[in-house]
């Protein structure tokens, strides 16, 4: 397994396990991951999100009046080392 598919797992289970449901998805060049919180997290579980959601490369929280509020983290994959990088049909 990918280490950055990995760090998405990991993030993904701590989430849950702090009680909140994650959405991961598989994007060309990340992976995210949702989940929506609830208005009763108690203050004090913040400090545990935000620690675990820092381990991803990118993170945030999206608030709405009419959606309520979703966590997001994204990790990106990694670019290999080797090779063409360009893609197919990119080569010389």
């Amino acid at each position: 397994m990918p280490a950055s598919k990995a760090r998405a797992e990991d993030i993904a289970s701590r989430l849950s396990a702090m009680g909140l449901t994650t959405r991961v998805e598989e994007h060309a060049r990340y992976t995210s991951i949702e989940s929506e919180v609830p208005e009763s997290l108690p203050a004090e579980s913040w400090r545990e999100v935000l620690e675990v959601v820092a381990e991803a490369d990118r993170f945030g929280l999206l608030a709405s009046s009419l959606t309520g509020r979703t966590l997001w983290a994204a990790v990106r994959k990694a670019v290999p080392a080797t090779g063409d990088v360009r893609g197919p049909g990119r080569q010389q």
